[in-house]
């Protein structure tokens, strides 16, 4: 197949990324790039890694389309009484046949309407401050009755009480902490932060508020200030349980263990029938290898808390009598814990541990350390936020499970990931695609105000126009220029976000292997990636009229055990710039198979790019199908291989010792 010609009206083509030609070898690539006029916002040419034609039309004044009673479909958010909630809860519609995912967070009255809901099956997740997660799968035939849904909201046993009685602040103060309290509940965490300030202004030695702020900086994940107001909340009202709790679960955090031991034990003294104290005393007791008085917390933990989820504290208990040498007890307490806490974040970990127990028992595997590398206790009763209602959440706000006792082989795996990378530079100029846009502008939780859809042709090329220097085009064939794409905004680049592990370019990231993990029910290794602050940016940039600014990009990847594959790119800005507060891509490939010739070529499935630009928010996917090679003649020379071939350098890719995946 020939490239198809395109006329140079048709084209919209990369221009240069990296202005800094003279710094050693790179690859002049990225994964978005803006160029606006800080008076008009008209777009201003540029240089850069994609096109740099872009404005922004924000539609503030759009109405939302009637939504047909047929077509609807309203969620209503309650709590074990089947009252609304006090609280915004943020909700996830999955329509499984398309597989495509909305969402949305509840309005005043604890309902949600989704619009143009057609037939078929769904999955329907909540979550909101204070409580656990709840998940309901649902079928839509014809009936109008069933497209109103309730979801029922049952109480987190783990979660921090943030109300307080009225005399327990100020009156000057009190608007403004309950202000706070409610932007805590639904996670609008910048709100509250608002508040608190007013709040402290007011009333800097109230026990309360230095409490809110040291949750509010839990939340931040800002230790030093959480340790701080905690320490200062405890400090003024000692009798006040919860601070004191809290405070030692930050320095529990901090790994500052007798320290969070004798915090523990003060808050144990302050109200010996709170569950929490004696669970995360028993955990205190379990690092410092006191293995007898961590089991005595930990029953006393379940005691005083079967009421209220005391069951969670099975996890110290199991931890305990295994390191006492009681593996059967600890081993039947890791389980109920199962059983009882079926929707908590640490089910991977605790399976992976009875998995190594039982196989050890068993003489599968030699003795060795049952305490694994995460502190579980901690992992099972982190207080959480909703998800975020318009964009995935942070990076480095959730770390997915990875197996116990995995020892990851890093260097091979990025020489493994680079030679693939090096693969994808070579087979990228040998095909073209058909590419589905999909682009939609956001309200602030998440509903679609505007949705339109393109369909381009595409074809890109990769040159080396000097050693160790990549100069990626693109080329897409555009009806009416810039002018024809959505809000005038113009991506490009966002397929090539895996040349991060080209070795030409790696050196300029801090990278670590976070362990062994899953994609889909593949085993994958978890590589964490950050731009180096002692090196210069040459993978991305944002422009402002004349100011440029390096757009610096963390993330996390997921490279395939038998292959070294990138399957997955997770990445985000490292931290906000000017107009733009969010820049987060989401990056899926995967082989694609040419029959004729028998070929494999790993490439790009799709893109998912969520924006916040001038405080107004956009959602893209790219989806590439119907892929086409052009002529190739020398296979062997492109590095391109047939199917089920295997490069000797990954031969090695797992470790040698056996392992359960998480």
């Amino acid at each position: 197949m020939e490239r198809p010609k395109l006329t140079q009206a048709q084209i919209t083509k990369r221009l240069y990324l990296s202005r800094h030609f003279f710094i050693g070898a790179g690859i002049s690539l990225c994964g978005c790039f803006l160029w606006i006029s800080p008076a008009t916002g008209q777009a201003l040419p540029g240089p850069g890694s994609i096109q740099s034609n872009i404005e922004l039309r924000v539609n503030d004044g759009v109405e939302k389309p009637q939504c047909p009673e047929t077509q609807k479909l309203v969620v209503t958010v309650v709590n074990e009484k089947k009252v609304p909630l006090d609280r915004q809860a943020t909700v996830k519609l999955h329509d499984i046949k398309r597989d495509t995912q909305t969402w949305d967070t509840t309005a005043k009255d604890s309902e949600m309407l989704f619009c143009n809901i057609d037939f078929g099956d769904y999955e329907i997740d909540a979550s909101a401050v204070g409580y656990l997660s709840e998940h309901k799968d649902l079928h839509l035939t014809g009936t109008v009755e069933e497209r109103e849904v309730q979801l029922v909201m049952h109480k987190d046993p783990t979660a921090v009480e943030l109300s307080a009685p009225d005399d327990a602040i100020p009156a000057g103060a009190r608007k403004e902490a309950k202000r706070a309290v409610a932007a805590l509940r639904s996670a609008h965490l910048k709100e509250a932060q608002k508040e608190l300030a007013k709040a402290y202004k007011l009333a800097p030695s109230n026990p309360q508020i230095n409490f809110l702020y040291g949750y509010l900086y839990m939340q931040l994940k800002d230790s030093d200030k959480a340790e701080t107001y905690l320490g200062q909340a405890a400090t003024l009202d000692p009798r006040k349980v919860q601070a004191v709790t809290l405070l030692g679960r930050v320095q529990l955090e901090r790994k500052e263990y007798e320290v969070a031991q004798k915090t523990l034990e003060r808050a144990v003294k302050a109200d010996s029938g709170y569950w929490m104290a004696h669970y995360l005393l028993g955990d205190a007791y379990l690092k410092q290898k006191d293995y007898e008085k961590a089991r005595e917390q930990a029953q006393l933990a379940i005691d005083d808390g079967k009421s209220s989820g005391g069951n969670v504290a099975q996890l110290v208990l199991g931890q305990a009598l295994v390191n006492l040498g009681r593996d059967q007890e600890g081993i039947k307490a890791l389980k109920i814990f199962l059983e009882t806490n079926q929707s908590n974040t640490a089910i991977p970990q605790v399976k992976a541990l009875i998995t190594q127990l039982e196989n050890r028992d068993s003489g599968l595997s030699s003795p060795q350390n049952a305490e694994p590398d995460t502190d579980l206790a901690l992992a099972a009763s982190a207080p959480t936020l909703p998800e975020s209602a318009w964009g995935p959440p942070g990076v480095d706000e959730v770390k997915p499970p990875v197996a116990l006792g995995a020892a990851c082989p890093f260097q091979q795996v990025l020489e493994g990931s680079g030679e693939r990378v090096k693969q994808f530079v070579d087979n990228i100029a040998k095909f073209s695609a058909i590419e589905d846009m999909v682009h939609e502008q956001l309200d602030k939780t998440g509903n679609p105000i505007t949705k339109e859809t393109r369909k381009f042709t595409y074809v890109a090329s990769i040159t080396e126009p000097q050693p160790g220097f990549l100069q990626t085009d693109e080329y897409r064939n555009l009806r009416y220029g810039t002018t024809d794409l959505p809000d005038h905004i113009v991506t490009s680049g966002t397929m090539t976000l895996a040349l991060i592990f080209h070795p030409d370019m790696r050196d300029n990231f801090e990278m670590s292997c976070e362990g062994l993990g899953d994609w889909h029910g593949q085993s994958a290794w978890l590589v964490h990636f950050r731009q180096r602050d002692d090196k210069p940016n040459r993978f991305a940039e944002y422009y402002v009229g004349a100011e440029h600014y390096p757009m610096n990009m963390k993330g996390r990847a997921w490279i395939t055990t038998d292959n070294l594959q990138i399957v997955h790119i997770d990445a985000e800005l490292v931290n906000p710039l000017p107009r733009m507060a969010v820049q987060h891509q989401i990056a899926e490939y995967g082989p694609v198979h040419f029959q004729k010739k028998d070929l494999d070529l790993w490439l790009p499935q799709n893109v998912d790019t969520f924006m916040e630009l001038n405080r107004h928010y956009y959602y893209r996917r790219h989806t590439y199908d119907h892929y086409m090679l052009f002529a190739v003649d020398s296979m062997e020379k492109s590095g391109l291989f047939k199917s089920g071939d295997k490069s000797p350098v990954i031969k090695n890719a797992l470790p040698i010792a056996p392992m359960k995946n998480p």
